[in-house]
C-alpha cells in the first residue's frame, strides 16, 4: 500500500501563507509554528484577536501603576505654598552654687643651664603634686597642661642680646571636688613651691538637671514672644518648624598671677559664688 506518512507534505499542498509580521506577533505571544499547525493556521483575524487580548492584559497590569503616579501628582499637599512662619528667640537662665573647682598651678624656674632648670622645676612640681594629693585631690583629677623651655637673654647696655640662662615652666590643672578643701589646696601648693596660679574657675560636675530647667524657661520665653507677635498680627501659632539651641555656663575666674610662696602666712580666702547655666533657643513657629 502506498499510504502517505502523516508528516509528509503532498507535492500539491499549499505552502504556509502566514505573513512574517503575524509570525513575529505569534512568537511574542508564545505561539510556535508547530502549535499553530495543530491548532490550525494563524489567520489575520486570530492575530488581531490575540493582539487585542495582549493589549487588554497590559492595560490591567500597567494601569494601576500609571494611576498611582497620577494620584501622587495630584496630591494637594505637594502643590500647596510654604507655610508662613515667625522666628523668635528665648532665653532661660538658672543660677546655682557650683560643686567643682578647677585650679591651674605652675612652677617656673630659671637656671643657667637647661639641665639645671629642668631638674629644679621637676623637684618643685613633685612637691606641689604631693601636697595637693594630701589635701584629697585624686591623681586622675590632675592633668599636665603645659611644659615649656625658653632661653633668657639680657638686652641691657644697648649691645647684642646675651644669653644668660634657661627658663623651664610646668603647669597642671587640678580639679577640686570638695570645695571645703579648696583654700588648703591652693595654700599648700604655694608652700610646696608653686610659683604661678593660672586661675580658679567653678562649675557643676553634672549640669544636665539644671540645663533641663533652663531649657524649659527658654522655650516658654520664646512661646510668649511668638504669641504676642501673632496676636498683634491677627494670626495664631499652629506648630513648630525648627528649633536651635545654644548652651553656656559661666565660669568666673577670681584670681590669676604669680605667687610669692614665702609670704603666704594666711589662708587664702576663696568665694565660690554662683554658676549661671544659660540656654538660648531660636524657634520658628508655623502661623496662620
Amino acid at each position: 500500500m502506498n499510504e502517505k506518512s502523516p508528516d509528509t507534505k503532498s507535492p500539491n499542498a499549499t505552502p504556509d501563507q502566514t505573513p512574517p509580521a503575524s509570525i513575529a506577533i505569534a512568537a511574542a505571544l508564545g505561539i510556535d509554528r508547530m502549535a499553530s499547525r495543530h491548532a490550525g493556521p494563524i489567520t489575520l483575524g486570530r492575530v488581531i484577536a490575540l493582539t487585542a487580548a495582549a493589549g487588554l492584559l497590559l492595560g490591567v497590569i500597567v494601569g494601576p501603576i500609571l494611576g498611582g503616579h497620577s494620584a501622587l501628582a495630584a496630591d494637594p499637599s505637594a502643590s500647596t505654598s510654604p507655610d508662613h512662619i515667625v522666628t523668635v528667640s528665648g532665653v532661660g537662665q538658672v543660677s546655682v552654687a557650683p560643686d567643682v573647682a578647677d585650679v591651674v598651678l605652675g612652677v617656673t624656674v630659671q637656671k643657667t643651664t637647661v639641665a639645671a632648670a629642668q631638674s629644679s622645676a621637676a623637684t618643685s612640681m613633685t612637691a606641689v603634686l604631693t601636697a595637693v594629693k594630701k589635701d584629697g585631690v585624686d591623681a586622675k583629677d590632675i592633668v599636665t597642661i603645659d611644659l615649656s623651655l625658653s632661653p633668657v637673654y639680657d638686652y641691657s647696655g644697648g649691645s647684642a642680646p646675651r644669653l644668660i640662662g634657661q627658663q623651664f615652666s610646668n603647669s597642671v590643672r587640678v580639679t577640686v571636688r570638695n570645695l571645703k578643701s579648696l583654700a588648703a589646696v591652693v595654700d599648700d601648693a604655694m608652700a610646696a613651691g608653686a610659683t604661678t596660679l593660672g586661675g580658679i574657675s567653678f562649675r557643676l560636675s553634672d549640669p544636665s538637671t539644671v540645663q533641663t530647667k533652663a531649657r524649659q524657661l527658654a522655650m516658654a520665653d520664646a512661646r510668649t514672644k511668638a504669641d504676642e507677635l501673632t496676636a498683634a498680627a491677627g494670626v495664631s501659632v499652629r506648630g513648630v518648624a525648627t528649633i536651635t539651641e545654644t548652651t553656656t555656663q559661666t565660669t568666673p575666674v577670681y584670681y590669676a598671677g604669680a605667687l610669692d610662696s614665702k609670704g603666704a602666712g594666711v589662708s587664702t580666702p576663696i568665694q565660690t559664688g554662683t554658676t549661671d547655666i544659660v540656654i538660648q533657643v531660636t524657634v520658628s513657629y508655623l502661623i496662620g
